[in-house]
């Protein structure tokens, strides 16, 4: 299982009228989760792309518990559960400054060659990079 965390703060563009964090952006708030997750690992999704795959959402769920505020600094915790083959899915959890748990959201992602644009392997490289975090001790 791999896991990783990164801190965004909520932007007034962000909010609607009761400075709550409109509920469109949250999708927001898992790509940063999902891109710094990689980033971590030394990927990107611009390196994917450059060798010819991309990686778009097929699914998204969302459970809204507790609003996210203006100016507020949230925790997207972005965890990767199983080992990737063609998809892979992200859970998210978001915390606020309290550390109170205010969503969870979960992704399923696709790995897509570019030239045929059909549904294909993770690249070895990316899988190299995650399989430490599979492997049993």
């Amino acid at each position: 299982m791999f896991v990783n965390s990164t801190k965004i703060r909520v932007r007034y563009g962000e909010t609607d009228q009761m400075g709550y964090m409109y509920y469109g952006n949250y999708a927001q708030f898992y790509e940063v989760g999902r891109v710094e997750m990689l980033r971590s690992l030394g990927l990107s999704y611009r390196g994917m792309e450059e060798f010819g795959v991309m990686m778009p959402v097929l699914e998204m769920t969302t459970r809204y518990i507790k609003p996210a505020r203006y100016d507020e600094e949230i925790t997207v915790k972005v965890t990767v559960e199983k080992m990737p083959g063609i998809r892979i899915v992200f859970n998210y959890e978001l915390f606020n400054e309290a550390g109170v748990l205010i969503n969870t959201a979960e992704t399923l992602l696709i790995f897509v060659n570019m030239k045929t644009n059909r549904p294909c392997m993770a690249p070895e490289y990316f899988l190299e990079k995650m399989k430490p975090f599979f492997e049993k001790a």
